[in-house]
């Protein structure tokens, strides 16, 4: 496959960091130390541990949308030598960037599907999980910034911590789903949506919906979630 569509969106170290973080929480979950909150909607602690194995493999997988195109200010430097002094003359120019924008499967596609699972089997759950998404949204998109060359980065621990005190204070019957649906769907909005339009501007050749700069924030709020018991 292309190499616009499988690539890491972050660097070894870090990924390192997440792996471990993984096989930690699969481990508690088969010892049965945080699988009780999302057996409360159904998740065994194998198909949990699936769903978070997916969603780390996947962030490594971009399906690609469409394009988007901008004109971008270049400033070009010349150098003019003049009775032996040069001098140094800046030239603005205007050229065409092209930004190919993808969604990943990790940090996009299989969070919002589940999401969407989890609220429509506790619909009860659904009003909180409303508040709490469109908290950690604004949130997200408050602390969110364009990088030029790269795309829209959000750093990683804000979205769930928020995610997860939201839930705690809201008097939602499962915590873990409101964490979980508010941090996922709240970090996509808030960070990627929210700041399509200027992603063009940036110069990235490729951005992806839920990947590099947000997929950490997904992935962290999955975990935080699972650890709501």
């Amino acid at each position: 496959m292309s190499r616009r569509t499988i690539y890491c969106p972050h660097s070894y170290t870090f990924f390192a960091v997440l792996f471990l973080i993984l096989i930690l929480i699969i481990g508690l979950l088969f010892v049965g130390v945080v699988g009780l909150a999302f057996r409360h909607v159904g998740f065994n602690p194998q198909l949990t541990a699936l769903i978070l194995v997916a969603t780390f493999v996947g962030s490594y997988i971009n399906i690609p949308l469409f394009r988007l195109k901008a004109v971008i200010p270049i400033v070009r430097e010349e150098y003019i030598s003049f009775f032996g002094i040069v001098f140094r003359v800046p030239q603005f120019d205007f050229e065409e960037s092209t930004t190919l924008i993808a969604i990943n499967v990790g940090g996009a596609l299989i969070p919002t599907a589940v999401s969407i699972y989890l609220l429509w089997k506790l619909p009860s759950v659904m009003p909180y999980a409303i508040v709490g998404i469109l908290t950690v949204a604004t949130i997200t998109h408050l602390v969110a910034r364009p990088v030029r060359g790269l795309g829209i980065v959000t750093p990683a621990f804000i979205p769930p911590l928020a995610a997860a005190l939201v839930a705690y204070f809201l008097p939602s019957s499962a915590p873990v789903v409101t964490a979980y649906t508010s941090g996922v769907l709240g970090t996509l909005m808030g960070a990627d949506l929210a700041n399509l339009h200027k992603i063009p501007k940036l110069g990235a050749r490729i951005a992806s919906i839920g990947g590099a700069g947000t997929f950490d924030g997904v992935f962290l709020s999955g975990i935080i979630a699972a650890l709501l018991v």
